[in-house]
């Protein structure tokens, strides 16, 4: 019998998993132990919090009071030294011994650094935490030069906020056009184009080196004869799990703490949720929405309660004043056809296989991919003419779903 959880890592997985615990009935004590301040939002760390238009108590994930009021003991600024599930403890790094019947990792991970020679620089900055924006924001001055590598997710967003700042920002990327796989081809390249509709000078290569010059960075690209100055450099290429605490108490790792469908370890008396989790035969997937599924399952094993049902992946990113979102897997698409164009404030691509949709990106269109998803989730035949035309009401097309299974978890 569970009567005693501890949740390491206050990230949107861990709150998430505390909070459905509560939701669900859960009656046993629940200690939430978190490395910062306090659990927040990461987000709005390339976007709201590193502009400066919010600050670090605008991007908690709860009100302070909302610990209190779901009985979740949270001990912030805090670190787990170790697990010692077959003690049913969790040791605290000055020495606190908290009992536990189950533990949830939910240890997220740390931006990655390539070993590019020279990046251990000063002016070599990553983008991961609270911390790593306060100490990058000062850099973000009108007229400071500033480099970003990789041009995903988080640099995209970084250089965004940048170049509204008045930065002279240059993204480089190996890639022609990211994020291809999740968007497809046409809508990334329309994507990162709007960097240099903004002002932002792109370039396909890789960085082979960084030289400190003391009051300016020197960057050496791939191909490129010379090398150019910079006033600070963004590293965005990706993040590293946290997996040493299940590592150390001999728990299953590889490239994430290996789970299966109901987040459990190879110890049973672990789980493991949102970034540095892995279920079995599939990739990690590290976005925030994915996070938050991973919470809500891992507090239905521990209640002894039917997992919520599987939904199509979706994630969604915002910059230079548009919003993106996608859904499904748009790599497994057999055709794409485009509702709307390219050029209207809003439109979508919907990705088709066998007469189904698989999956859908839209931009400035969240009502499109809501209903993309759906149509995947309840594998409703689509018709790639009438998804085409704006004038088909979108609603009408799911009523020819099948009955008996209900999606509530779409955003």
């Amino acid at each position: 019998m569970t009567e005693r959880v501890v949740i390491v890592g206050g990230g949107i997985a861990g709150v998430r998993t505390a909070d459905a615990l509560r939701t669900g009935g859960f009656d046993g004590d629940i200690t939430l132990v978190d490395g910062g301040v306090f659990p927040y939002d990461r987000p709005p760390l390339s976007k709201e919090f590193l502009a400066g238009t919010k600050d670090i108590k605008q991007i908690a994930l709860q009100p302070s009071q909302w610990y209190d009021d779901h009985l979740v003991r949270l001990l912030n600024q805090t670190v787990v030294a170790a697990l010692r599930p077959r003690e049913g403890k969790v040791e605290l790094a000055d020495g606190t011994l908290l009992p536990a019947d189950r533990v949830v990792l939910a240890t997220g991970g740390n931006a990655a650094r390539p070993p590019i020679p020279g990046g251990g620089s000063e002016r070599v900055h990553v983008l991961r935490t609270a911390e790593d924006a306060d100490r990058l924001r000062p850099q973000l001055v009108p007229g400071a030069r500033l480099l970003i590598v990789g041009a995903g997710l988080i640099g995209a967003e970084v250089a965004s906020t940048a170049v509204r700042l008045g930065c002279e920002v240059g993204l480089v990327d190996p890639l022609a056009a990211p994020l291809m796989a999740p968007l497809g081809s046409e809508l990334a390249t329309w994507l990162h184009d709007l960097h240099t509709w903004h002002g932002i000078t792109t370039v396909q290569a890789a960085v082979e080196s960084f030289t400190d010059r003391g009051d300016h960075i020197e960057a050496r690209l791939a191909g490129r004869r010379g090398s150019r100055a910079y006033d600070a450099v963004v590293l965005g290429v990706g993040m590293v799990p946290h997996t040493g605490l299940a590592e150390r108490a001999a728990i299953e790792v590889d490239r994430g703490i290996l789970v299966d469908a109901g987040q459990v370890t190879s110890n049973p008396a672990v789980l493991a949720v949102g970034d540095p989790s892995r279920m079995r035969g599939a990739p990690r997937a590290e976005h925030w929405e994915a996070a938050q599924h991973d919470g809500a399952r891992a507090a239905a094993t521990i209640l002894g309660a039917e997992a919520p049902a599987p939904t199509a992946p979706w994630f969604w990113t915002a910059r230079h004043g548009r919003h993106v979102e996608a859904v499904g897997h748009m790599e497994s698409a057999a055709e794409t056809v485009v509702r709307g164009t390219f050029d209207d404030p809003s439109f979508a691509v919907f990705g088709l296989r066998d007469g189904y949709v698989v999956a859908a990106a839209a931009v400035d269109d969240s009502a499109a991919v809501r209903a993309a998803r759906r149509m995947i989730d309840r594998r409703v035949p689509a018709d790639a003419g009438r998804l085409s035309d704006p004038a088909v009401n979108l609603r009408a097309l799911l009523r020819t779903a099948p009955q008996g299974r209900r999606d509530e978890t779409t955003p």
